[in-house]
């Protein structure tokens, strides 16, 4: 039973997978931030290029 215990408290593959996770939700809020940002410009663009066409 102490094995065991022993063995599970030096487990560290869990964590590794939390980093990864943490890291990718991380990525994808930058994402989302990027694309908003660059969504509403874009957006005003096509709006001037549509308004100036006859």
């Amino acid at each position: 039973m102490s094995k065991f215990v022993t063995r599970f408290l030096k487990d560290e593959s869990g964590a590794t997978a939390i980093e990864y996770g943490l890291i990718a939700a991380l990525v994808a809020v930058v994402l989302v931030t990027a694309l908003g940002a660059m969504g509403t410009k874009l957006s005003t663009v096509f709006s001037n290029v549509s308004t100036s066409l006859p």
